[in-house]
């Protein structure tokens, strides 16, 4: 099958973008239909894009993954982690398995608005979300709990 322009213009749009925001784009993917990436920069902010031909938009995403041995530990932050995801912006997706339960979080920006700009402030966005989940995650040791 014969790659689209539009889609090959697209990767090559938003590689540069990444690029120029000081990120390294590493290509993990890609078929006549669909590209996708990890990005990650000097300050270990890491997380990854996916391109479709057939949508409108990219989507950036970051997953959090645990075993499903802390299934009751997620439950009791699931209302705050979605109020987390709402508040920045992000959508999320909850896949469970006997191995692992993955807590995905991703924004999308359409290709129509996709600027520097436009790409830095969701990038943002997505990153303070990002953090905020991991400060709510965190699992304090038994002697940091009895010693603030």
């Amino acid at each position: 099958m014969k790659r689209s322009k539009v889609m090959e213009e697209r990767i090559r749009r938003v590689s540069v973008l990444f690029k120029e925001l000081g990120y390294q784009v590493l290509e993990t993917e890609r078929s006549v239909e669909t590209f996708s990436a990890e990005f990650e920069n000097d300050e270990d902010v890491q997380g990854g894009f996916f391109i479709d031909r057939d949508s409108r938009f990219l989507e950036i995403a970051y997953t959090f993954s645990f075993s499903p041995a802390m299934a009751d530990f997620l439950r009791e932050r699931l209302e705050e982690m979605m109020k987390i995801c709402y508040e920045y912006g992000c959508y999320i997706n909850l896949q469970t398995n006997r191995k692992e339960i993955a807590f995905s979080i991703f924004c999308k920006l359409y290709y129509s608005g996709l600027t520097y700009t436009s790409l830095k402030e969701t990038l943002r966005e997505f990153q303070d979300c990002v953090a905020a989940l991991t400060k709510k995650l965190e699992i304090l040791d038994k002697a940091n709990e009895e010693n603030p």
